[in-house]
């Protein structure tokens, strides 16, 4: 007999043996089965407050299926098929799997599935993505096929869709500051996909390494998170940075609001000594040079205006289901990248952040029920003293902002589900006592 809630142990805790297999990307869906299954045998189910609406856009998500073979004013006529079915079927399985983490957290009691296991498992999952940062940073070079890889034919194992999930690297290569760069990746897919899991799995790492059942975890955990610092500079992931930031300042504020003075006292002390260290090494050297050299943001700009302009003209409703690549180039009249103007090729529409690949996929109306079951989730808990309601709401903030520069359909997701579910799940007496304590 299986503990209850093993799936998650498996998935979390030998991640990277999934990285190894290649299945970083597809084993939150492999292990969303066991849980359906578990869930499917319950005669009745919880669900959050809102969750009609997110039923809704699943509904929608899926029905946005017929519009596949659709084109899009500005994007490459035809290019329908075998292979756009294929990626509509992995990003609606990610979002089914999602559902599927969220309800089963939402009903797994504390007695079976306590919290402070579930965010050990998400504060380990900060440790193994600081370890990869890591890697990114010391071995930028590293590679090598996965076990996927090998046993997959070779025209699917180079696709450019697939290769990317199942061959793992230590770090993505990019021309950003003038000369080249490794950035973080592993053990995830890209170095945007490193960013956004960093910031999402920080909340909770916090509470399970710094809280008062922490253990020997507090110990270790100043040393994890000052060695982290690392990689989110060497990412040079801005979204990221501001991210930080924000939360940061949000944070401060609710420990204001609660008249936690000793614990504002604490964060500003620790923002001030790691600035000072900060600057002092040859990390604020190159956020500076980051910060001055933005080179995506026109093209980042264009492409999200293009996305909106083409499902307000060609379907405002539904979407197109899937991502399009886009007719020409915005910098070159040769259209696409070359090898002396690599970044003359432009992203399909409905990339570069998960905003732009709802409103693009799911139209006006998929995009209007996504948001609204995530903000009445931040608004249900966002007044909530309990430290995990508060690190829960901290966690929403980082993938709001992030949802504008990132795609966040798979691991960053499945995070936010179960903070939104660890929040649901809480009793609103519990919130109130932990919050006085």
């Amino acid at each position: 007999m299986f503990r209850p809630g093993w799936p998650l142990t498996a998935l979390f805790l030998l991640f990277p043996l999934w990285w190894v297999l290649g299945l970083t990307s597809f084993a939150f869906v492999i292990f969303a089965v066991p849980l359906a299954v578990e869930l499917l045998r319950r005669r009745g189910l919880r669900v959050p407050r809102g969750f009609g609406t997110w039923l809704l856009f699943l509904a929608w998500m899926l029905a946005g299926a017929t519009m596949l073979w659709s084109d899009a004013p500005t994007g490459e006529p035809g290019g329908g098929g075998a292979g756009r079915l294929m990626v509509f079927g992995f990003r609606a399985a990610m979002y089914l799997a999602a559902t599927v983490f969220l309800l089963y957290v939402v009903n797994a009691d504390e007695r079976r599935l306590p919290t402070r296991r579930v965010l050990r498992l998400l504060g380990f999952m900060f440790v193994v993505t600081t370890c990869g940062g890591l890697l990114g940073v010391v071995a930028p070079g590293f590679e090598f096929r996965s076990v996927l890889e090998l046993v997959l034919p070779h025209a699917v194992a180079a696709n450019s869709f697939i290769n990317p999930m199942i061959h793992p690297a230590a770090a993505e290569t990019q021309n950003i500051l003038g000369y080249a760069e490794g950035r973080p990746i592993a053990p995830f897919a890209f170095a945007n996909s490193w960013g956004a899991n960093y910031s999402l799995y920080l909340p909770f790492f916090l509470l399970a390494w710094f809280g008062p059942d922490a253990g020997w975890r507090r110990r270790l955990a100043p040393i994890v998170l000052l060695l982290s610092l690392v990689p989110v500079v060497y990412s040079l992931n801005r979204g990221l940075w501001g991210a930080l930031g924000v939360g940061i300042l949000y944070l401060a504020l609710r420990l204001a609001a609660m008249g936690r003075v000793w614990a504002l006292q604490a964060v500003v002390a620790a923002l001030l000594l790691g600035a000072i260290a900060f600057v002092a090494s040859p990390l604020g050297t190159m956020v500076q040079a980051r910060l001055n050299a933005p080179h995506s943001n026109e093209r980042r700009s264009q492409l999200a205006t293009d996305t909106v302009r083409n499902v307000v003209e060609g379907s405002p409703a539904l979407g197109f289901g899937s991502t399009r690549k886009v007719r020409g180039s915005y910098f070159s009249i040769a259209g696409g990248s070359t090898p002396d103007c690599p970044a003359c090729g432009v992203p399909p529409l409905g990339t570069q952040g998960q905003l732009w690949m709802v409103v693009f996929s799911q139209g006006l109306v998929g995009l209007a029920l996504f948001l609204y079951f995530f903000a009445r989730r931040f608004i249900a808990h966002c007044r909530d003293r309990a430290a995990l309601c508060i690190a829960g709401c901290v966690t929403l903030i980082f993938w709001a902002i992030e949802l504008f520069v990132y795609d966040t359909l798979d691991a960053p997701l499945i995070t936010v589900m179960i903070a939104v579910g660890l929040m649901a799940r809480m009793p609103r007496t519990e919130r109130r006592a932990e919050g006085a304590r």
